[in-house]
């Protein structure tokens, strides 16, 4: 008998249906899994909005400190949730193909959008985006898991509530009405799914990594790449979506105030075998264009409201 590979995993029903779907894979190539649940501070905490809580791996640390101590042997995450630097001895395994990437809104009713609405999400970037597009209408915060947020809406009778796509469709909770927000640049690997193991444990990376998706790899890196490069360190709004057709790069990169006001875009393309330096070309491009002085107003702005 081979070893048996744990897979760390959120536990809430989308986390769960992406590890078992990576466990699927592995069993279909011969592998032995075993599933190891384990609850991210992220999940626990959900009276303060994400930026309050450092959001920088909130929803990965949990997983990160399990694999360190060796309590499980790979984990998966949603690509968008971890942060731009994998801590010290925890390596790439495998990005999955990528499903949609796109934002989508959920609503009680579309009438609110000729006027003034209320509208709920956890995200700088998603508020930062709606509001450009509709600064009459007010954002709420709004947390917790897939069920709990949708649930939330209703409760509260706002008029709508973003969510990524792919997240809806995965579980089998996407409203036939949902309208597909095409505007809206999506966060940097949202849709995507990424494997993480030990650095030293070669093998097991090396059994995991053929279920690496290329192109999806190539899109995220260059998506990641600018996010680091803009962010040192700083949430901010800041959306990026990376596009393969014919052996081209196309990309959409863009950088947000906090209220929606200020708005600062990128569009380039490269072939792809120049996508090494892309996507830091592209926020250098930003940072150069105003960006630097935009970063330095939203650091300044998350820690007033801190």
């Amino acid at each position: 008998m081979s070893k048996v590979i744990r897979i760390g995993t959120r536990d809430s029903e989308l986390a769960l249906w992406q590890a078992t779907t990576v466990q699927q894979k592995l069993d279909n190539i011969g592998l032995n899994t075993q599933l190891v649940p384990v609850k991210s501070t992220g999940d626990l905490v959900l009276d303060k909005p994400l930026y309050e809580l450092g959001i920088t791996g909130i929803f990965t640390k949990t997983l990160d400190v399990a694999l360190l101590k060796g309590d499980i042997d790979i984990a998966v995450h949603s690509m968008k949730d971890v942060p731009t630097q994998l801590p010290t001895g925890i390596a790439k395994a495998a990005v999955l193909e990528r499903a949609t990437s796109k934002d989508i809104l959920v609503h009680l009713g579309t009438d609110f959008l000729e006027g003034k609405g209320t509208i709920a999400t956890g995200s700088l970037r998603r508020k930062a985006q709606w509001l450009h597009r509709y600064p009459e209408h007010q954002v709420v915060d709004l947390r917790g898991n897939v069920n709990t947020r949708l649930l939330k809406l209703i409760e509260n009778g706002w008029n709508g509530a973003i969510f990524a796509k792919a997240g809806l469709e995965r579980i089998k909770l996407l409203p036939k009405d949902a309208i597909e927000l095409d505007w809206m640049v999506p966060a940097p690997a949202q849709g995507a799914m990424l494997i993480v193991g030990l650095e030293k444990n070669k093998e097991t990376l090396e059994k995991i990594a053929v279920l690496n998706h290329h192109e999806s790899d190539v899109c995220t890196t260059i998506e990641r790449d600018f996010l680091r490069t803009l962010e040192g360190g700083c949430t901010a709004p800041i959306g990026a979506l990376a596009r393969i057709k014919n052996r081209k790069v196309y990309f959409i990169g863009c950088l947000h105030s906090l209220d929606g006001q200020e708005k600062l875009e990128v569009k380039k393309e490269c072939a792809i075998k120049d996508f090494k330096n892309f996507g830091k070309q592209c926020a250098t491009q930003i940072l150069d264009n105003g960006g630097r002085k935009l970063m330095e107003s939203i650091k300044d702005g998350l820690n007033t409201i801190h």
